[in-house]
């Protein structure tokens, strides 16, 4: 993979009285091969604190080692108790889930994920940022939500790279086009004038 991009941003919140979340693996969105590949890397910032008491991500450390293995017991997992200001990394292999928020106030926070470059983000960051906005954000934040092309020729627009629909100009040099030749459009139209009659 020859870069990374963002996959997801999204606060939360935990509020009083939720249950604990089932325990998932983030990356399973993606059907891929288990165990062999890590698709996602996660990064969770409290904005409040996380404790035991409040739903503070129930984590199961090693999960990422037995993905094709039964869930391990709930007296393996800890709780990632943090303070703002204090960031957790975790792969997206790792089995977690939310805690039960047994206090008085909500527990928020937010996570920023990256997935590999070459595969479908959880979020269309191209209607999330679309060019307008995109233009005026650095060149890396704009590779980084998907304005830049990844290697062979994933993500392309009209086969160049779509960084270049943040510029002040398209040109329409080095453009593909979808055109037919006279003798390419003639032998169609008849074909598909038989279908809308009922032949073939």
């Amino acid at each position: 993979c020859d870069r990374f991009q963002l996959n997801l941003t999204q606060a939360l919140e935990i509020w009083p009285g939720e249950p604990e979340q089932l325990p998932h693996r983030d990356q399973d969105m993606w059907q891929g091969p288990k165990g062999q590949i890590e698709y996602l890397i996660n990064v969770m910032w409290p904005f409040t604190p996380y404790r035991r008491e409040n739903g503070a991500t129930v984590l199961w450390p090693n999960s990422h080692k037995h993905q094709g293995a039964s869930r391990p017991p709930r007296s393996e997992a800890i709780e990632a108790e943090m303070d703002p200001g204090s960031a957790l990394l975790f792969l997206g292999s790792t089995l977690h889930g939310g805690g039960s928020n047994r206090t008085e106030a909500p527990r928020a926070g937010m996570i920023v994920s990256y997935s590999l470059g070459w595969l479908k983000p959880y979020e269309n960051q191209w209607l999330t940022y679309p060019p307008h906005i995109a233009r005026n954000f650095s060149p890396e934040l704009a590779a980084l939500v998907g304005y830049r092309q990844h290697r062979p020729n994933l993500g392309n627009v009209d086969g160049r790279c779509p960084s270049l629909l943040l510029g002040d100009e398209l040109s329409e040099y080095g453009r593909a086009v979808d055109e037919l030749r006279d003798e390419q459009v003639k032998p169609l139209a008849a074909y598909r004038a038989r279908l809308l009659a009922g032949g073939t």
